[in-house]
């Protein structure tokens, strides 16, 4: 069992602010749900702007994906490009990102 798992089994019945930060609650969750607030992006663009390695990236977007928040797109055509975007779900994070950002400047 992770320590992930074990953080959501010792939460399991909180709050609802605490299971919510252990669905986003990662560095990495956050960043790549923040560089989506952009737009759909490919995967590569996104490695990019998180700075993420391919294989954490690839976990969060999966783990994204589960809960909901994130959406994935492929075309077939050669090459394969594979894109990632907010859904109504995650759009939703938008106000909460913008109110850690007014909170952070203070």
């Amino acid at each position: 069992m992770s320590s992930e798992d074990d953080l959501a089994a010792l939460n399991a019945g909180a709050c609802p602010t605490v299971e919510s930060l252990d669905v986003i609650g990662t560095q990495w969750r956050l960043n790549v749900l923040y560089a989506l607030q952009d737009g759909e992006q490919r995967f590569n663009a996104l490695k990019e702007s998180t700075g993420a390695s391919s294989r954490t990236l690839s976990k969060t977007l999966e783990t994204l994906q589960e809960h909901g928040l994130v959406e994935r797109r492929s075309e077939e055509a050669s090459p394969i490009a594979v894109y990632y975007r907010l859904t109504p779900k995650g759009e939703a994070l938008e106000s909460v990102f913008d109110a850690l950002e007014s909170w952070a400047e203070e």
